[in-house]
């Protein structure tokens, strides 16, 4: 998508210049390098908080497959997270893990799974789209039977299973953490710089639509 660069210097007139410098070091951190996927997740406040996870960390997408349970964002919880990270929404997960693969990632499923690979042992060269399961059940068989890698972290109690919130975070961290001291090719590109600064531009302006409004009745 070609971004209107006259728009967007328009729209930013509307921020401060600290706002858009923060914008600028915080996009200068961003990846798409990983993406993090999410399967019906029953309790609400944890999709919000791996929402967050993904936001402080630096992850840009975030997919939440809705076959079973309606979604709506936890804001308290998630703190404002919906405005930075873009969230798709899929009714299957099968439309989950199409869509995944076609831009380019491996499917990693979080699992307990006999050959799953240690988190510290993880390959984080190649683009990965990391799937998270229910509280409950863990990931469906639909999604082990099509993963390329299985995931998981190790744990040394009597416990066998952390809250769904705390391992995305967990391995969040970790990844993106390592992701960043590599020689890999993890930011975002020029154009979803471009694409970003726009989004979140519009998202900080109050009365967007009649501001786009008056901007185009200019022209």
């Amino acid at each position: 998508m070609a971004i209107d660069l006259k728009f967007l210097d328009y729209l930013e007139d509307f921020l401060t210049e600290n706002r858009k410098e923060r914008f600028l070091e915080v996009l200068a951190n961003r990846t798409n390098h990983f993406t993090i996927a999410m399967e019906d997740v029953y309790q609400l406040h944890n999709t919000s908080a791996v929402m967050r996870s993904c936001e402080v960390f630096g992850i840009q997408e975030l997919n939440v497959v809705e076959q079973k349970f309606g979604k709506r964002i936890d804001t308290e919880i998630a703190m404002g997270a919906q405005k930075w990270v873009d969230i798709n929404r899929f009714d299957s997960m099968q439309n989950c893990i199409d869509n995944v693969r076609a831009k380019g990632y491996q499917i990693i499923a979080t699992t307990p799974h006999n050959d799953s690979c240690m988190l510290h042992e993880f390959d984080i060269t190649k683009p990965s789209a990391i799937f998270f399961g229910t509280e409950k059940q863990g990931l469906s068989q639909e999604v082990i039977e099509q993963a390329d890698g299985f995931l998981k972290i190790p744990m040394v109690g009597f416990t066998e299973s952390l809250n769904i919130s705390v391992s995305a975070a967990i391995i969040i961290q970790d990844i993106t953490s390592r992701l960043r001291q590599s020689n890999i090719n993890w930011k975002l590109n020029d154009e979803e710089i471009l694409e970003k600064r726009l989004t979140w531009t519009k998202n900080s302006i109050k009365d967007i639509k009649r501001i786009e409004e008056r901007y185009y009745a200019s022209l």
